[in-house]
């Protein structure tokens, strides 16, 4: 199924790209290279813009207020996409910046501009990089996250597979550092996952997300009709390879594309 895919979005969190994990953008580039080298039509969501931005407003961890947040999601952004474009280019791949907010896809006409915008930039064989306005927006930097942007994304453009990746492997029956949680390969379409017990944040100090966001934005994009897969960064390579990693989420059959 991911080798058949002709279009597929890969997002990452801020916590595999930034700070100590800022080396991991160049194997992540790797994978994604890999895959569009077959042409398969490829989208990146990447969070990381704040994150990236604050060592750079010398501030020693995550601000709390609303205007520094901004600030650092302008710097971090500039960076981050300089980051990807700089290691996009050793496969003479070039780079596409698409900065929304929820809003954007929820409101017909700038739904309908995203959606031109993108299909023409996967004409034109550009990668392009997603990521939430986080410069402009308010409630989205709050409370909001870039899984569900994803999986808005992989259905206005009609993709077959989006791809979460996270600092977990996969999904399991309850956080993976308690004692007896196991590992989940599938998740048949609309199984309600009676008896899992999903943890709502992530580990990471400068993300927003964890397996509560995956899990539903995984659900999402599995009633829109693509396939998903939830794994690790460090992963990716042997998922877009179809290798069998990760977490399998079952699209619903017949599903309307909107």
């Amino acid at each position: 199924m991911i080798r058949a895919a002709r279009r597929i979005v890969v997002k990452v969190g801020s916590s595999s790209i930034s700070g100590e994990n800022a080396h991991q953008i160049g194997p992540l580039v790797d994978a994604l290279a890999a895959t569009h080298s077959t042409g398969t039509q490829v989208v990146l969501v990447s969070s990381g813009a704040i994150a990236t931005g604050i060592p750079y407003l010398a501030l020693d961890g995550r601000p709390t207020d609303l205007a520094t947040q901004q600030a650092a999601a302008a710097v971090g952004q500039n960076v981050l996409i300089y980051r990807y474009q700089d290691s996009l280019d050793r496969y003479d791949i070039v780079a596409g910046q698409v900065l929304l907010t929820a809003g954007d896809l929820e409101n017909p006409t700038p739904r309908s501009n995203a959606r031109r915008a993108m299909e023409r930039l996967l004409d034109l064989r550009i990668l392009p990089i997603v990521n939430e306005n986080d410069t402009v927006a308010t409630q989205e930097i709050r409370f909001g996250d870039n899984d569900r942007l994803a999986a808005l994304v992989t259905s206005l453009i009609g993709a077959d597979l989006l791809v979460l990746l996270s600092d977990v492997d996969a999904l399991y029956t309850k956080p993976p550092q308690e004692p007896g949680a196991e590992r989940i390969d599938f998740v048949a379409a609309g199984d309600p996952l009676d008896g899992v017990e999903i943890g709502a944040s992530s580990l990471a100090g400068v993300g927003t997300g964890g397996a509560v966001t995956k899990v539903s934005a995984a659900r999402h994009a599995a009633e829109s009709g693509s396939a998903v897969l939830i794994t690790s960064t460090g992963l990716v390579r042997s998922a877009l390879a179809g290798e069998s990693v990760g977490t399998w989420f079952e699209p619903q059959a017949s599903s309307p594309r909107s």
